[in-house]
């Protein structure tokens, strides 16, 4: 099983100029002491959520990870996840496959239908129903599986004209960066993962929950005809890593033998300050093998 870091909070240090060292100092160690992932999020104004409110700092999510792929050398590198709303889906192909050039073959295409409402109409984005947004995400799935193919040609859909899909250079990563599709939702979201993912993300909140996710996962592989097992399962544990490490190590051991190939910490604390406590506490006692 292997281990990410999902970056989500700028806010601490609360300095502008701090930002920048912070992220990157945090990623240097994350690289050394063993993480194989490291994410941010695809937002541009925080979460209101009852630790956090829109005011707080905000990165755009791929010019951060274009300023991590100069500083690291072996991580994966991806949004969790890029919202289906935020970017026409060929200019979409076309960022990631800058950021796996640049990177080294390191890019990962999260992708998940997008939900932040708030956001959206601050930004001008169209807020559309939930269907629709579904319909996008399998648009944009099947145009940046095009792009990154030998097909140049156009593709016509329901939402999305594009003329031509060529793409030059192509990625680095071959057959085309790994495609992680992110969120539980069974009869949706689950299903586009079987049919077009290499992984799916699950939030970590309970071995039952997700055991049950993993399930329902399977029985869509099962109908569309898929290898159940040819789909890397991530989960974003939502357990704080520092505060019962035993606790946490044992729920992470649960979900590796449910069969999650990488599970994702993100920090609670100075982001520095958790990953060396994370790497002096709780990574000795992982199986990261």
């Amino acid at each position: 099983m292997r281990l990410g870091l999902h970056y989500w909070n700028y806010s601490t240090p609360a300095e502008p100029a701090a930002i920048a060292p912070t992220l990157a100092q945090t990623a240097r160690l994350a690289e050394e002491t063993g993480f194989s992932s490291f994410t941010v999020m695809d937002h541009y104004l925080q979460m209101q959520t009852p630790t956090s409110t829109a005011e707080e700092p905000m990165l755009e999510g791929y010019t951060t990870l274009g300023y991590l792929a100069a500083i690291t050398e072996r991580m994966t590198l991806g949004l969790l996840v890029t919202g289906v709303m935020y970017r026409n889906p060929g200019v979409l192909a076309k960022i990631v496959t800058t950021l796996d050039v640049l990177s080294g073959g390191r890019a990962r295409l999260g992708l998940g239908a997008s939900w932040y409402e708030r956001e959206q109409a601050a930004l001008g984005v169209p807020v559309v129903p939930v269907a629709e947004r579904f319909e996008r995400l399998e648009e944009t799935l099947r145009i940046c599986l095009q792009f990154w193919s030998d097909e140049n040609g156009p593709f016509e859909g329901k939402h999305y004209q594009l003329a031509e899909t060529l793409c030059v250079p192509a990625p680095l990563r071959q057959p085309h960066p790994p495609i992680l599709i992110g969120g539980g939702g069974e009869q949706k979201t689950l299903r586009l993962a079987a049919r077009y993912a290499d992984a799916c993300n699950i939030f970590g909140v309970g071995v039952d929950t997700v055991a049950h996710k993993f399930d329902v996962l399977k029985r869509h592989c099962d109908a569309e005809g898929r290898d159940y097992d040819t789909i890397a399962k991530t989960v974003l544990m939502t357990r704080p890593a520092l505060s019962d490490v035993d606790a946490f190590v044992a729920e992470a051991a649960e979900y590796g033998r449910l069969g999650a190939t990488e599970i994702q910490v993100m920090p609670d604390r100075h982001p520095v300050e958790f990953t060396e406590e994370l790497a002096e506490r709780v990574i000795p006692r992982l199986d990261l093998s």
